[in-house]
């Protein structure tokens, strides 16, 4: 026997259960529908906690509440959410067929719960003698074992068909280096190494445009990044990198380093210091001479 707290939570949630379930039947969308499930699963829950089985009420909000998430995850990647339903039928008779099919389902229900027999009640307590999981797991592995793995089959069958479904075949052959490399010089575009930012330039920054031989500035030569915020420095004119070629390249260092002088980034390289001349030796006298 139930206490009377029980008897009105029973009788306050049934009647909500009951219309969200019927709201799941008669929901036009998939995200209505959705939550109508998860509120029927929230319901039950407390039922179980109420009825002094925890562990069903975690049970039932913690796989199943998440397995219906995951199933409307499935139903927005299958369907999609702007998916009307198709008031063209794809296969002759299809509606009456399911009218006769769920027709007989509620006739086996009704049937089934009004020859059932409920054994004499016990009690939660003795039922749950040995806490309540190592009860569930007596009954789920002992007497409904069989149920168990039918239903594992069927989890697993609906996982594969649902990889299945969402899998698309290639249109077009993959593209790998060799092809990348083989339309890349079909193109005859690029085919060097592009130059490094700085080359034939005032400066060596990551920012400033390398110039080609005839002093054009290679935009490709600056970071993409940097193009697109708008970052790139300006390359200078052609009549400056002409006078600047006239005079030779600018490096400073001593002479022992040869042309790889210190480059400062960043800035622009002074020309070395030119040495001064050796003055010639004083002329020698009479008397040195003798």
């Amino acid at each position: 026997m139930t206490s009377g707290a029980e008897a009105v939570l029973f009788w306050c949630l049934a009647p909500l259960m009951v219309v969200a379930a019927l709201g799941l039947l008669f929901a036009r969308k998939a995200v209505h529908a959705t939550l109508c499930v998860v509120f029927v699963m929230v319901c039950l829950a407390v039922m179980y906690v109420a009825l002094e089985a925890p562990f069903l009420g975690i049970v039932q909000i913690v796989v199943y509440t998440g397995a219906v998430m995951m199933l409307f995850l499935f139903v927005i990647m299958l369907v999609g959410v702007d998916a009307s339903d198709s008031l063209v039928e794809t296969i002759r008779g299809q509606r009456l067929v399911g009218w006769l099919l769920g027709l007989g389902l509620g006739a086996v229900l009704v049937g089934v719960i009004l020859r059932v027999s409920f054994p004499e009640g016990i009690g939660l307590e003795a039922a749950n003698a040995e806490t309540n999981p190592v009860a569930i797991a007596r009954v789920l592995f002992g007497d409904f074992v069989f149920n168990l793995e039918v239903v594992g089959i069927l989890l697993i069958t609906a996982a594969l068909a649902a990889l299945t479904l969402t899998h698309k075949q290639r249109l077009t052959a993959r593209v790998g280096q060799k092809e990348r490399a083989d339309a890349r010089v079909a193109s005859g575009e690029s085919l060097v190494p592009l130059p490094a930012p700085g080359v034939y330039a005032q400066r060596n920054a990551m920012d400033v445009p390398a110039l080609d031989p005839q002093g054009r500035p290679i935009e490709a030569s600056v970071s993409r990044v940097l193009r697109v915020r708008g970052q790139e420095r300006q390359a200078p004119v052609d009549g400056e990198i002409a006078n600047q070629s006239e005079q030779g390249p600018r490096v400073s260092g001593s002479e022992t380093q040869g042309p790889q002088g210190q480059v400062e980034t960043g800035a622009p390289v002074e020309p070395p210091e030119d040495p001064s001349p050796a003055s010639p030796p004083p002329p020698r006298t009479t008397e040195e001479e003798r």
